[in-house]
């Protein structure tokens, strides 16, 4: 039910902001789409854990802050190897990096979190790996060192 009154309060919200309009009629109309919304996709039976990952909220703020601050690094580490004079450091890699996620959605989270870093490229979750491309062979260590699935690790939470 906690699913369900969290994708209503969200669908009304949307609406709310791009409707821009805010009379009786209107926010009725609102109201009465999102319940409808909400009532085919409890019908179809996914409205859970994956579909609307409520249990991360909690967690979230701490994530959040250090991957925007990877990015950041890891857009000047890239910048600098590419407008270096001279040859560029760069050295292409493909591996698999382990991963210690318990649910479908963990390892997504750690496969997107390896994309939006510059210089690495998620290319296949498969298992308990994702394959990746990275730009150097130093990224990819560090990739392998696991700082960041054990970050994931952490927002995703213990095993249900």
């Amino acid at each position: 039910m906690k699913h369900s009154v969290a994708l209503f309060t969200l669908l009304m919200a949307v609406w709310l902001l791009n409707s821009g309009h805010y009379t009786p009629l209107i926010i009725g109309f609102g109201v009465a789409s999102c319940l409808f919304v909400v009532w085919l996709a409890r019908r179809m039976e996914i409205v859970d854990d994956e579909a609307l990952p409520i249990h991360l909220l909690a967690r979230l703020p701490r994530y959040l802050p250090w991957l925007a601050l990877e990015v950041v690094k890891s857009n000047l580490d890239v910048a600098r190897r590419i407008l270096t004079p001279g040859r560029p450091d760069v050295s292409p890699r493909l591996f698999d990096a382990p991963t210690t996620q318990h649910t479908d959605l963990g390892r997504v989270l750690y496969a997107n979190s390896i994309t939006l870093t510059p210089g690495t490229v998620s290319i296949r979750v498969h298992g308990a790996a994702i394959t990746v491309h990275a730009i150097a062979e130093d990224v990819a260590d560090s990739l392998l060192e696991g700082g960041m699935d054990r970050r994931v690790s952490r927002l995703e939470g213990e095993p249900r």
